[in-house]
């Protein structure tokens, strides 16, 4: 018999939806995290991942372009700094296999941007 396990999502207000760019990004800080939020517009679509990238250890993902790959238009972050490619949607890294990050879940509603957290 397969147990399911349940996660409590808590959802925090991040900021306001004017206060992110279309099709950018910015930081907000959640505890001891620094999360970054994408307004990727082109496609009415947000996202959220930690602001850390993994290659060099810096607080850059916020700042980074966002665009789409592959066949199936992929949402993707690239580190402003060293051109690693990660998934918005899987966090996986797409042009290395050394590294991912973490990603969370997105709400916005009445002009707000919130973000599910553990």
């Amino acid at each position: 018999m397969e147990t399911e396990v349940s996660t409590i999502i808590n959802w925090f207000l991040a900021c306001a939806t004017n206060d992110v760019p279309e099709n950018g990004g910015a930081c907000v800080k959640y505890r001891d995290e620094q999360i970054a939020i994408f307004n990727f517009s082109r496609r009415k679509e947000w996202y959220a991942t930690q602001n850390l990238c993994p290659h060099k250890q810096q607080m850059v993902l916020s700042r980074g372009m966002i665009g789409s790959t592959g066949d199936a238009m992929e949402p993707k972050v690239a580190c402003p700094f060293h051109k690693k490619t990660f998934s918005l949607i899987t966090g996986e890294c797409l042009n290395a296999e050394e590294c991912a990050i973490k990603t969370y879940p997105v709400k916005v509603q009445d002009g707000r941007v919130y973000i599910g957290v553990e």
